[in-house]
């Protein structure tokens, strides 16, 4: 069992991530008020151990908001997730990728792309499967 650490808002494409309490999610269409909207990447996230991990290898010290990713999730692993249907309090997000690291991460830190590329470090990204809230501090959880 794991827990939704952070959630994260995207106002535009490019733009600041917000940082939120609770979400509301839109089945098929994403997160209300994110610029991500339909498609098969309605919704990224990421792990707080790994983001931790990252940052100690770097010897840096980066918002996990860097990444640009809705959620944070802890105690639960995203690696070779694709296709598994995670469960974030009462929604659920059916996993269809891994989420690949861009530029900006290079930019934000040298070196962060590279640690980031191999095993699912830059996190999954996912579609909303039901209409539902989300809040800080919710369970996360595979569903079986």
């Amino acid at each position: 069992m794991g827990i939704l650490e952070a959630i994260w808002i995207k106002r535009a494409k490019g733009g600041p991530m917000d940082p939120v309490e609770h979400a509301e999610l839109v089945q098929q269409k994403g997160i209300i008020s994110n610029a991500n909207q339909r498609g098969r990447r309605q919704v990224t996230i990421i792990e707080l151990e790994t983001w931790e991990r990252l940052m100690h290898v770097l010897n840096a010290d980066l918002n996990p908001s860097t990444r640009r990713a809705n959620f944070m999730i802890s105690g639960l692993s995203l690696l070779n997730s694709r296709g598994k249907i995670l469960k974030i309090g009462e929604c659920r997000i059916k996993i269809n990728g891994e989420t690949k690291p861009c530029e900006q991460m290079e930019t934000a830190l040298p070196g962060l792309l590279k640690q980031m590329w191999p095993n699912w470090q830059g996190g999954a990204f996912g579609e909303i499967l039901n209409d539902g809230s989300v809040s800080k501090g919710d369970a996360v959880s595979w569903e079986k």
